[in-house]
């Protein structure tokens, strides 16, 4: 098991995480780092278990954002894929039918 030392708010803290996670550990902690110093900027020097608090506060509001946009995203995908399935299956119809006229002329041709 890994163990990495990570900065928040100016200060150090060990944390452990599975090997071959440690960038991974290293690049969120720096987006924590990031939220929780706009929240001190922004309020002050709350205390470093409020300011954590509402640090990970705006991370969940991101996050929530997040997925409804995956969700929103997700639905439009499924409609369009519908009506793609519409306009191929109408494209099909129309191209059965084409070949059957083209077929019944070419018949009537030969006669």
């Amino acid at each position: 098991m890994g163990q990495v030392t990570i900065q928040v708010n100016g200060r150090p803290y060990t944390v452990g995480c599975e090997d071959g996670q440690e960038n991974h550990l290293l690049d969120l902690a720096r987006h924590f780092d990031r939220q929780v110093r706009t929240v001190s900027q922004e309020v002050g020097q709350l205390g470093e278990t409020r300011l954590f608090l509402m640090g990970a506060l705006l991370l969940a509001d991101e996050l929530t954002d997040v997925h409804a946009r995956l969700t929103h995203a997700k639905a439009e995908l499924a409609r369009v894929q519908s009506e793609v399935a519409q306009i191929e299956a109408a494209a099909v119809g129309a191209l059965d039918t084409a070949a059957t006229r083209i077929e019944s002329l070419a018949a009537r041709a030969a006669e």
